[in-house]
């Protein structure tokens, strides 16, 4: 069985199914044909380039939406500098790739096959901020003090280069001081103490973010991926210094342009997580565990319980945050302006947010970029108030059926990659229990499942035993029996 082949296929059907478009059209691809050079500069624009820009992605990421760089003061205080590729210059607004972008609103990433929301000419090349290439880009600039908080900050279009493509692996553990200086790092003078910088600042403004309540939360996601020799291979995503130090420009550079579009009075989509309407469950898990929450929502109490659950149990702690996760809601795109109070997201603890630093792979983002580009012009924006609440409705929905299919295909991978092991036993945490079932995910391959038989006293973090039953590949159904004697 051609594996890869096979879920590739499933990959289609499914995208269709969930109304998600899984090829560019003729009229797209025509299109695509007469775009054939990187946007061209111009002299309004800020020649950044000597500037040790650098990229820090996934080992397999090849559209790169930002890069990042950051220098310290006599005074102390840090600047930081966020470059986003300038996707809305050669994507024209209502053109036929656009369109394309609008209808499914987010690049899907499944194990076997990758639906780029721009055609890969694009993504990957023309619009992307490859290693040792100059390109136009939206460059935010924000200055932080030694306390992490943001004191100034501007954004402007500006010319850049990337002097190194480096990686979460390589330079997280690097950062970690579990590896030595990488090579690409030694070969740009300099380099190494801008990341130092970066990293530097972002501990700060992530020791800031959780002072406001943030929350800590560890995905317990695992992705499936297809080697090179046709096996699947199921890995928990890590979280390092260096997915840190990414996180942290990417979350205050989007915070930082939701204020400039308050402050400048412009209606723009927002990124929010609203007060959890499941809170009084919340409250329960936590008595669970022996600790009380306010009876009222409370991001700093909630994360303090968190905090401390991590420290006690981290083998568990990744499930405990899915649940948490999924009972603050799912994050969701709506229209603000500036006569309104915000929304806010929960989880971040923050009052204005958006979406911004990836036009690459999320239409928001190419939103966002159009609206304030319009501004810097002085020109009309490029959509009306209308047209927001449309693509924030439909933004929303799209996502939503993005994230289905990701979560159906990793599941496939993981019933294929188990099809051959019915009857073996595995070891495992009980991650759910509930009406529509009782849950478990096994430590190795890390994966999840059901449990159809002896799953009657089980409680979520139980660690038990289960053989493996019956898998349904194309609908990545993967079953367990829980034998109550072993």
């Amino acid at each position: 069985m051609e594996i890869k082949a096979d879920l590739a296929k499933l990959a289609d059907k499914i995208m269709r199914e969930r109304g998600l478009q899984p090829e560019f059209s003729k009229e797209e691809l025509q299109q695509l044909s007469q775009i054939n050079n990187p946007a061209p500069f111009s002299s309004q624009f800020v020649d950044l380039r000597s500037l040790l820009w650098c990229s820090i992605d996934n080992d397999d990421s090849r559209d790169l939406d930002q890069l990042t760089y950051a220098e310290k003061g006599k005074d102390s205080k840090t600047t930081l500098w966020i470059a986003i590729a300038d996707v809305d210059a050669l994507v024209i607004k209502d053109s036929a790739i656009d369109i394309h972008a609008q209808i499914n609103t987010t690049s899907v990433y499944t194990p076997a096959k990758i639906f780029a929301m721009l055609p890969e000419k694009l993504s990957t090349n023309l619009t992307s901020l490859n290693e040792n290439e100059d390109r136009i880009s939206m460059v935010v600039k924000i200055q932080i003090n030694q306390n992490g908080e943001v004191e100034n900050s501007s954004i402007f279009q500006a010319i850049v280069h990337n002097y190194a493509k480096l990686t979460y692996n390589v330079i997280g553990s690097w950062l970690e001081s579990i590896s030595a200086l990488p090579d690409k790092v030694k070969q740009v003078p300099g380099l190494e103490n801008a990341l130092k910088i970066q990293h530097e600042a972002a501990q700060l403004l992530k020791k800031k973010r959780h002072e406001a309540g943030s929350l800590t939360l560890e995905s317990s996601k695992a992705e499936a991926k297809i080697a090179s020799n046709n096996q699947i291979v199921i890995q928990l995503a890590p979280h390092n210094f260096a997915h840190q130090l990414i996180e942290e420009f990417m979350i205050v550079s989007n915070q930082t342009v939701a204020k400039h579009f308050r402050e400048a009075k412009i209606a723009n989509l927002r990124r929010v997580v609203r007060i959890p309407k499941y809170w009084n469950r919340i409250v329960e898990i936590a008595k669970s565990y022996g600790e009380n929450l306010p009876q009222e929502p409370d991001s700093k109490a909630l994360d303090a319980f968190l905090v401390k659950r991590q420290k006690a149990d981290p083998i568990s702690f990744p499930d405990l945050s899915l649940t948490v996760i999924k009972l603050l809601g799912r994050g969701e795109y709506i229209v603000e302006n500036a006569q309104e109070a915000p929304v806010g997201h929960f989880a971040l603890a923050i009052s204005d947010y958006t979406h911004s630093t990836a036009p690459n792979r999320r239409f928001p983002d190419l939103i966002s970029q159009r609206q304030y580009k319009a501004f810097l012009r002085g020109e009309k924006a490029p959509y009306s108030l209308e047209e927001l609440n449309a693509l924030a409705a439909h933004c929303t929905q799209q996502e939503d059926a993005a994230t289905k299919v990701e979560r159906q295909l990793n599941k496939s991978a993981a019933a294929a990659l188990l099809s051959s092991q019915i009857g073996k036993v595995f070891k495992g945490i009980v991650t759910g229990v509930g009406e529509k079932g009782t849950w478990i995910r096994i430590f190795q391959p890390a994966t999840e499942g059901k449990i159809i038989q002896g799953f009657e006293k089980l409680k979520i973090g139980d660690k038990i035993s289960v053989t493996l039953k019956y898998v349904d590949i194309a609908r990545g159904f993967i079953d367990f029996i829980h034998l109550n004697s072993g």
